[in-house]
């Protein structure tokens, strides 16, 4: 519903009586429980202790000082008009945020507020290729539903509910309305039709709704209160195939079919649709019941999926004394790119059970100390106990001799590996279906003579309309002035000044241009500089084998793709990069790619005050990452220069 950005009237203040009876009506609605507590004071007479708790419990779900605001915008595919009320507020350190939605007679929470509320509502599960897909507007079908039956017990019709990934069981990222009994069915398998319709998202725009259009706030790595059977108890069934649906762009009956590699039978293929684009599957098909994994077993899948990934660095990137890697390495980077594309998932329960938290380390420090002990690699604790690769043995034995598996194709790019066993390998930083990367870009400025300077033209027997290269205009202007005869007689590199380019290129309303006028006279190089600037300036950004005449040129100079540093949160500072279409880049797999390299949460949204017509969209990534950035654009055929940085993260000089 909010996928395009709402119209927002103004915020006004909520009066108290009005913020008790929406918290009443919010704990009403939600069954929410009210745990009644001594109080720090002696009640006055008739107060009762209960009434402590609740004005705790409303505070928790809407703050005071809330504000509201009604708002309006369009749902479904008919888009049809819809208008409701917004209830913004702030709790205690976290910016003001947009914290309940009001459409018609329901209230629903946003993701802010189920982050600050665990177990406020029913939440289900989908593996996270299915919620990628939620979080772009779609509707949760019912053989994306996981880790059930049995389901939530308040997941009944019309209820409101939340939805998170496998991969991160406790961070509800979809608010949605349940279309069935989602409590009441027995099994997914083969299922049909909408199970959840999705409401609100992080990602959409009252995610990123903010007073001082900072952009949405990042989802928390770990919550507790949500996902009480974290342990893997109750899951019963795993689904075939996960079927979404488009919200905006799917037909009657449509979807996205997200199925198993199956066998290749007359009666399978029909039912083997892919996700927008992509040419593998992304789970192969397993046995019925499925073995759980021991501690050890996950130990020894985690201890070969590092050893794969550093064999991969040796042997991709030989010429690179680092092998492709910037030391100090954090624990994050080294998990993200060295471990998890080389896990061999096949199926979603594997997703869920292959967590480094199941293994007998806990945590990637104690893991990363496991293999410093056994001299694979030298850590070093830094201050606030994070644990940082200085260095990596890359020739060692375990992995020299290191024998590739098999990986599954998911998100893979095919390469094989240097030496080995033959099996395919996936490339950590780079999508197979982001085209720009490798591609060779080249910007042509071109100009256009005014109408005014038509006679000059018309004398060297050149068009007027065309559009020139500057090393194309100097010819024609020496033409015009050798036909002309203004080569001053004292001075060859003295151009007279006849009455067209004295009324054209010099207008006397600067006093330079005063001074050429009274001596009658201009440098041959001065003046070809000043007619460049009285020509209406275009451009052309070339790529690979295209040639100037085959593509339109634009008006204007050429763009430069912004990057932008800014301090969120008190002191968090995110990087901000927009621009990137006209270079041939696509924003969302630039964006999947820093996500990987930086090991930080990205997030892609259009930027403010761009056109809805012609959206310029913004790659948001937590941290520093000007350098990362860069990098990855010169990856795609971008000059350095061709890219302005703002830090906005350095004081103003006093």
């Amino acid at each position: 519903m909010f996928k395009k950005k709402p119209n927002i009237k103004a915020l006004a203040p909520l009066r108290s009586s009005d913020r008790r009876r929406i918290a009443d009506q919010i704990i009403a609605d939600y069954g929410v429980e009210v745990q009644s507590r001594e109080p720090t004071h002696q009640p006055e007479a008739g107060q009762e202790i209960a009434t402590i708790g609740v004005g705790a419990t409303r505070n928790a779900l809407l703050p005071d000082n809330s504000q509201s605001a009604r708002f309006t915008t369009t749902s479904g595919k008919d888009l049809k008009q819809v208008s409701g009320t917004l209830y913004v507020g702030k709790h205690a350190g976290q910016p003001q945020r947009v914290l309940w939605i009001k459409l018609e007679d329901k209230i629903l929470p946003t993701v802010y507020t189920l982050w600050m509320n665990p177990g406020l509502v029913p939440l289900l599960h989908t593996p996270d290729v299915v919620l990628q897909k939620l979080r772009g507007g779609a509707d949760l079908m019912t053989p994306g539903l996981a880790r059930g039956p049995p389901f939530p017990r308040k997941a009944t019709k019309g209820s409101v509910v939340a939805i998170a990934s496998l991969e991160k069981p406790n961070i509800p990222m979809v608010v949605g309305v349940c279309e069935i009994d989602v409590a009441s069915l027995q099994q997914v398998r083969g299922a049909k039709g909408h199970a959840v319709r999705g409401e609100h998202w992080d990602g959409d725009e009252i995610w990123a709704w903010s007073q001082g259009r900072s952009g949405g706030g990042s989802a928390p790595d770990d919550l507790e209160g949500w996902d009480t059977n974290d342990d893997g108890s109750g899951l019963a069934e795993r689904t075939n195939d996960f079927t979404v649906e488009d919200s905006d762009d799917a037909q009657n009956e449509g979807g996205v079919a997200i199925p198993y590699i199956a066998a290749k039978s007359s009666q399978e293929k029909g039912q083997n649709e892919f996700v927008e684009g992509e040419d593998a599957e992304p789970f192969e098909r397993v046995d019925e019941e499925e073995k759980d994994l021991s501690t050890k077993e996950i130990d020894d899948i985690f201890w070969h999926a590092l050893l794969y990934g550093l064999h991969h660095h040796r042997n991709t990137t030989r010429s690179d004394p680092h092998h492709g890697l910037n030391f100090p390495l954090n624990q994050s980077a080294l998990i993200s790119n060295l471990v998890l594309p080389f896990l061999p998932i096949t199926t979603p329960t594997q997703a869920a059970t292959l967590n480094i938290k199941r293994t007998s380390w806990k945590n990637a420090k104690k893991f990363i100390k496991a293999f410093d002990k056994a001299r694979l690699l030298k850590s070093k604790d830094r201050d606030g106990g994070e644990c940082v690769v200085l260095d990596i043995d890359f020739e060692d034995p375990a992995i020299v001799n290191f024998i590739p598996y098999k990986l599954p194709k998911k998100e893979t790019a095919g390469a094989e590996s240097g030496g080995g066993g033959g099996g395919k390998t996936i490339t950590a930083d780079i999508s197979p279906s982001d085209s720009s990367i490798g591609q060779k870009l080249s910007k042509v400025e071109l100009y256009k003579p005014k109408e005014q300077l038509a006679p000059v033209f018309v004398a060297s027997k050149a068009n007027h309309h065309a559009l020139y290269l500057p090393t194309e205009l100097r010819p024609i202007i020496n033409e015009y002035i050798d036909s002309e005869k203004l080569v001053s007689d004292t001075n060859k590199r003295l151009v007279n000044l006849d009455p067209i380019l004295a009324n054209t290129v010099f207008d006397g309303s600067t006093p330079l241009d005063r001074e050429v006028l009274a001596k009658g006279s201009v440098p041959r190089d001065a003046l070809i500089d000043r007619i460049l600037k009285t020509c209406s300036p275009y451009h052309i950004i070339l790529r690979n084998d295209e040639t100037r005449d085959s593509v339109k040129a634009k008006a204007g100079h050429a763009p430069k793709i912004a990057i932008v540093l800014e301090t969120r949160s008190g002191n968090k500072t995110v990087t901000k990069l927009s621009g990137v279409e006209v270079f041939y880049i696509p924003p969302q797999a630039l964006a999947d790619e820093l996500q990987k390299t930086c090991a930080s949460s990205t997030s892609v949204g259009q930027l403010a005050g761009s056109s809805p017509k012609k959206p310029v969209m913004e790659v948001m990534v937590q941290g520093p990452q000007k350098d990362a950035m860069i990098k990855a654009l010169e990856k795609r055929g971008v000059n350095r220069q061709w890219v302005e940085v703002h830090d906005k993260t350095k004081g103003k000089k006093k």
